[in-house]
């Protein structure tokens, strides 16, 4: 994506997501730092809220109420955003050691990467119990313990651990389930909960007119209290107590005691307690660094401790941040002063809450309202980053500042038709397929039983992640040669990185061409050159030669009247990546997309050619219509397409509702006079994404209408998931447009 005016001096990486980081992010993104790159890295691209999550499992909250989204957030921040999972650091070269990409040199790096249930320190407890955290992995095995539940399967809950997560989660699983239950005409009665409170007994660092409320609260509800008592062993269908206190049965066991640090910060070098968390001073920087920082769950706080819990980690982030912005520039750092007695709320399962600051304890819906209030401030200061300067209209000249990259920075097909239109190549009896009857790629005769196919693409990133944009220009580069049916043989590279320090320029480029290379690596395609130079803006193309048997050439215009319309990919690539731009976009929109865009097409051309594909092109910068339109035209056919079964991406039709399309798309929509009847066409939902033009998009394929449905289930099979008969192809019409569209098949 386009740099900006100051080269990139240095890299700031945030590992995790946590409730410090994010205020990272915000404050940057109000106050850059010119010449300071943002990293997050973050498994969870979804950062769950604490303070929201029983209200999320009691089913008052979305999912969307209670995470940060962090793609419009970094964004917003001009920051990367990685998803990926950290594994290790090396310190000694700067490095974040991550599990999927190549590693990741910051210049400051900081670790926000919160904690989970220690259940290595109890038998069985690992394999038996569910952990509350992470908490993205938990809100998924909740809803498999909420289905066994109301099918009868699971009837008796408990949950170990009796700080107020603990609490807070039971109460809110047994509002939530009996609610349920009732719900479906089953008998709430039937459920029975538990809690497990531990030697410590029940909230042990709260007041006790707290303690007795939520002892109150328990009786009244029918949930056993199990206090004084420590959780030896976990079985299956059973938790052991020590001191030979008995079982207590269970069907399901949730784990929220005392929590654990990452196992990979032992491997770092880092100074560390006792138990594992890193080991910071009074400024949050970890000790002995200059260079690394920490917060949230994840910190041991050297002064004195504190407890882990987002109260702190929220009032943490504000610290931090200045204090990384102040080692970036020289200043002096200013120390963390944790409160000593912070206001708590803990919820009750309904609307209902209790809290309790200075010794001071107070109930009732009221506070549950209070705290509601307060929430969504905060959540609304992350989900509703300050907004990106709308793109011109359609029509504006080409100052736009937002362009899009990827196939959305192509020139549109009637620019290059007329531009093409008047090129007279020199004669080459050789060239089979060449600029006078354009295909996916050109073909030339080699002498031999293999016919040569050349192709090029280049294009200006579309994301800030130089390693994912490096496969996904790679992998649509070759999408060109495996729509002809041919091995891709070699490439050549041409690669653009902005100007900047040189370290920076290295690292760059080495991660771009790392993904790049992986991508031509796994489909046999030797990376054998190339060229680089300096530009406003990161980007990259391939010029890749392939070998195709004569007998096995697949083109445009092969279509023919009965065949079945299979698309490999689902469409929407331009519009979420125009939305990312804008700040739109969530992260899962954005991450279903690119994990598309990296999805290679070799094995679907391999499996179309089996089921006797005769017509293929790959869908890409024209849009869906744009290329089955040059496939009507090379085989003088007709097609008619079936929209409710157009694979589209998460987010795309949202984002298209709300006006979000990229810049092509205006010289795409010409295109629609292959439309029959397009005034009534453009009344239906999924219109302006027939033409959203696609990068690494899929494969559009004719083929034998009684061999579609195998073939669509051999694409399933092999990792196209949404691969899916779209239309029909049909006798060519005199005088009308070449394509129609249907909302839905015929009955």
């Amino acid at each position: 994506m386009r740099a900006g005016d100051t080269p990139v001096v240095k890299d700031v990486v945030l590992v995790g997501a946590g409730h410090a980081h994010v205020q990272v992010l915000r404050r940057f993104g109000m106050r850059p730092l010119p010449g300071v790159r943002l990293t997050l890295i973050s498994r969870e691209l979804h950062t769950p809220y604490s303070g929201m999550l029983p209200g999320l499992i009691a089913g008052h909250y979305g999912f969307d109420d209670a995470h940060i989204d962090t793609a419009p957030l970094a964004r917003s921040a001009g920051a990367r955003l990685y998803g990926d999972e950290v594994t290790g650091l090396d310190l000694a070269r700067r490095l974040v050691l991550c599990r999927q990409r190549p590693p990741v040199p910051y210049d400051i790096l900081s670790l926000d990467i919160g904690s989970r249930p220690n259940t290595g320190a109890v038998p069985g407890a690992a394999e038996h119990a569910i952990p509350v955290k992470p908490i993205d992995g938990f809100l998924a095995r909740f809803e498999a313990l909420r289905a066994r539940a109301l099918a009868g399967q699971s009837r008796r809950v408990l949950v170990v651990g009796g700080g107020a997560g603990g609490v807070e989660l039971l109460l809110a699983l047994e509002h939530r389930l009996r609610g349920d239950l009732a719900a479906t005409g089953g008998d709430a009665a039937t459920l029975d909960f538990a809690l497990v409170a531990g030697e410590t007994g029940l909230l042990p660092r709260f007041p006790g007119a707290l303690r007795d409320r939520f002892v109150a609260v328990f009786a009244r509800r029918g949930i056993a209290l199990h206090q004084g008592a420590r959780v030896a062993a976990v079985e299956p269908g059973a938790v052991v107590l020590d001191g030979g206190r008995g079982r207590i049965a269970a069907d399901e066991i949730l784990w929220t005691t005392e929590a654990s640090p990452a196992g990979w910060l032992a491997e770092t070098g880092l100074a560390l307690d006792a138990q594992g968390f890193v080991r910071v001073d009074a400024t949050l920087r970890a000790l002995g660094r200059d260079d690394v920082f920490a917060a949230g769950d994840t910190i041991a706080f050297d002064p004195r401790p504190i407890p882990r819990s987002g109260v702190y980690a929220v009032r943490a982030g504000p610290v931090l941040a200045d204090n990384i912005r102040a080692a970036l520039t020289g200043r002096r750092l200013r120390p963390y002063r944790p409160q000593r007695d912070a206001l708590y709320i803990v919820s009750t399962g309904g609307k209902h809450a209790i809290a309790t600051r200075n010794g001071l304890t107070v109930a009732g819906g009221w506070v549950w309202r209070w705290k509601d209030w307060i929430d969504r401030r905060f959540m609304r200061r992350f989900n509703d980053p300050p907004a990106m300067a709308a793109p011109a209209a359609p029509a504006a000249p080409l100052a736009d500042a937002m362009r899009c990259g990827g196939c959305g920075a192509k020139l549109g097909a009637t620019t290059l038709a007329r531009v093409l239109g008047g090129i007279e190549p020199a004669p080459n009896p050789e060239v089979i397929v060449g600029l006078d009857a354009p295909d996916d790629a050109a073909v030339v005769e080699t002498g031999g039983p293999l016919l040569a196919v050349h192709t090029v693409d280049h294009f200006r990133a579309m994301i800030d992640d130089p390693w994912r944009f490096g496969m996904i220009a790679a992998n649509h580069a070759l999408g060109d040669i495996h729509a002809m049916g041919a091995k891709p043989h070699t490439a050549l590279a041409i690669a653009t990185v902005p100007f900047g320090v040189e370290a920076k320029v290295e690292a760059d480029l080495a991660a771009m061409l790392a993904g790049a290379n992986a991508v031509l690596r796994a489909s046999g395609c030797a990376l054998v050159g190339g060229h680089t130079g300096e530009g406003a803006e990161l980007a990259l193309g391939f010029a890749v030669e392939g070998r195709v048997a004569r007998e096995a050439l697949m083109r445009k215009g092969g279509l023919v009247p009965g065949d079945a319309l299979v698309l490999t990919k689902p469409i929407g690539t331009g519009v979420v990546l125009a939305g990312h731009m804008r700040g739109v976009a969530r992260a899962r929109w954005l991450e279903a997309t690119l994990a598309a865009m990296c999805v290679p097409s070799g094995s679907a051309a391999a499996i179309l050619a089996g089921h006797g594909a005769r017509g293929v092109t790959d869908v890409t910068g024209f849009g869906l219509i744009g290329h089955l339109a040059e496939m009507t035209r090379a085989s003088g056919v007709d097609a008619a397409l079936v929209l409710d079964r157009i694979p589209v991406l998460p987010g795309a039709r949202e984002l298209a509702a709300r006006g979000v399309a990229s810049s092509l798309l205006p010289q795409n929509l010409r295109l629609r006079e292959a439309i029959r009847d397009p005034a009534a066409a453009e009344t239906m939902p999924l219109f302006p994404l027939l033409f959203d033009p696609q990068t690494a998009g899929g494969l559009l394929a004719g083929l034998p209408a009684d061999r579609a449905e195998a073939c669509v289930g051999a694409l399933r099979e092999a990792g196209y998931v949404e691969a899916a008969v779209i239309g029909t192809v049909r006798p060519r019409a005199d005088g009308a447009a070449p394509i129609a569209l249907r909302a839905t098949a015929d009955r």
